[in-house]
């Protein structure tokens, strides 16, 4: 006599055939990429260290994966519609995305997102990490960054820290300095690097924050003096300048980095081969030498820890922003 299968063994039974068939077309997938030509969309005009590391390394994916890799520079709003057109693409692996901490910026600075940064986005590896500094003119009185603190402290409100456009990785991170220093001061913002530039050289601020390779120039001519990098590390441009970290400021921490990702319903083992291409490419020495020459160290990740810095990056400088009183867009 046969035997009825109940409602719930069946409802079991067909969702295990579908996560078996699931995975079936998941590894077929895999097995069949590429299939086409892939494309990086860059949410950043051509020439700029982001579109740059983007051609570098997507040079070397399609010297590897055996297709062309063009690069889509779609620049403006905050990165909103270059992520946008990478999170409604189809989820196989040829559409990637040159994401930044500028997403996470984003991510916290706007009302609200035609996509979610966190599902939709999924991040690949990291491809690079450059450094800010904190740079006074050279004539300043402030030999460290402890002297520039002390000053602060003792004169609220006498300091001026200039950094380019509210909302950017430069304005955020002087925020952050502040906050982290337990200091009163003025945070100026210029529309552009040359813009502050100027304004130090003309000490109409007192210090800058800024990324290093675009002030680079100026503290090796003598016209800056870096008081401190903002990474985990030293950098290895400028050994001799210690950590803001170093010199007592513990929870200033903030380096700008870029990093490779796929829309968020990507095969897993189609991203496993991608980032297995891209660690492969970044560590090639002339591929580490051309990043260095845009003053960015290669540095991958697995895609976990790429996505674990995202969500912290979010989570941190949402943070910022709420305390620095940043008005959402």
């Amino acid at each position: 006599m046969s035997r009825s299968v109940s409602p719930l063994r069946r409802g079991l039974l067909a969702s295990a055939l579908a996560l078996s068939a699931l995975g079936v077309v998941s590894t077929a997938q895999a097995q069949a990429f590429p299939s086409k030509p892939l494309r990086i969309v860059v949410p950043f005009a051509a020439g700029g260290a982001g579109d740059l590391t983007a051609r570098i390394v997507g040079a070397e994916l399609s010297a590897s994966l055996g297709q062309p890799v063009t690069i889509e520079n779609r620049p403006g709003a905050g990165g909103v519609v270059a992520a946008e057109t990478v999170a409604r693409a189809e989820p196989d692996g040829h559409t990637m995305f040159l994401m930044s901490n500028g997403t996470a910026v984003t991510a916290s600075l706007f009302k609200s997102l035609p996509y979610d940064t966190l599902k939709d986005l999924a991040p690949v590896s990291t491809l690079g990490t450059f450094d800010l500094v904190v740079v006074v003119p050279a004539e300043s009185p402030f030999k460290t960054l402890g002297e520039l603190v002390a000053f602060a402290k003792a004169n609220p409100n006498k300091l001026n820290i200039g950094s380019i456009n509210i909302g950017s990785t430069q304005n955020l991170a002087a925020e952050l300095f502040k906050s982290s220093a337990g200091i009163d001061a003025q945070v100026v913002p210029f529309k552009a690097t040359p813009e502050l530039v100027g304004a130090l050289r003309g000490k109409q601020v007192d210090v800058g924050v800024e990324i290093l390779g675009p002030t680079l120039t100026q503290i090796k001519a003598g016209a800056f003096r870096a008081l401190a990098v903002t990474g985990k590390k030293r950098s290895s441009i400028l050994p001799e300048v210690p950590t803001a970290v170093e010199q007592g400021v513990k929870d200033f921490q903030a380096s700008s980095w870029n990093a490779l990702a796929v829309p968020g319903k990507t095969p897993r083992p189609v991203i496993d081969r991608l980032h297995k291409d891209i660690v492969a490419a970044l560590a090639k020495p002339e591929v580490k030498k051309k990043l260095a020459d845009l003053n960015i160290d290669a540095d991958p990740s697995t895609p976990d820890e790429a996505a674990a810095l995202l969500a912290s990056d979010i989570k941190r400088w949402g943070a910022v922003i709420e305390k620095a009183g940043i008005p959402k867009q």
